[in-house]
């Protein structure tokens, strides 16, 4: 018998009677904690909204494809496949784009290909960086970003030439 069906109901039944044990209004608690996170969804929606409808854009517009072919030289230096330079610049603004990406290369090259590998690896160990920023400095009211978007470019730079090196490293090419 699979009890994992039962966890989330056992979870919510032993934070409801803890709620009660400290004499909380749980549901007082619930519907303000729903309420504040509608609020939240409202105030960084118009940046989903924009970060998304820019990725659809660029994709269909085939500006990717001609940054991929810009950047091929340079990519090939850094030892990261041509074939992913489409899943490097969406990476960071979209987890479904580059999800989608990260399909299209696989179907294309196959999942144990080089190429694939590299775009597997390369999904796992990097994050979706604006999509990330414009939640949470959205949602605490975060205007200036400071250092965090440029440190966070370096780091998913630092994620896919990894990536690459780690799958040459352990499968070769």
């Amino acid at each position: 018998m699979d009890y994992s069906a039962y966890l989330v109901p056992l979870l919510l039944a032993c934070t409801a009677l803890f709620g009660v044990g400290r004499r909380v209004n749980v549901f007082d608690a619930l519907a303000q904690g729903a309420e504040e996170g509608l609020t939240i969804l409202l105030r960084i929606l118009p940046n989903l909204v924009g970060l998304m409808t820019a990725v659809y854009m660029l994709r269909a517009s085939g500006v990717l494809d001609l940054l991929g072919q810009l950047l091929a030289p340079l990519l090939v230096r850094l030892g990261i496949p041509p074939e992913t330079a489409a899943l490097l610049f969406i990476r960071p603004v979209s987890g479904s784009g580059a999800l989608a990406i990260g399909s299209e290369l696989m179907s294309a090259h196959g999942p144990d290909s080089y190429v694939g590998r590299v775009a597997a690896v390369m999904l796992g160990s990097t994050e979706t960086t604006f999509y990330t920023i414009a939640v949470y400095f959205g949602s605490a009211g975060v205007h200036k970003t400071r250092y965090a978007i440029p440190a966070a470019l370096i780091a998913d730079l630092t994620g896919f030439v990894a990536a690459a090196w780690a799958v040459r490293l352990l499968f070769g090419t």
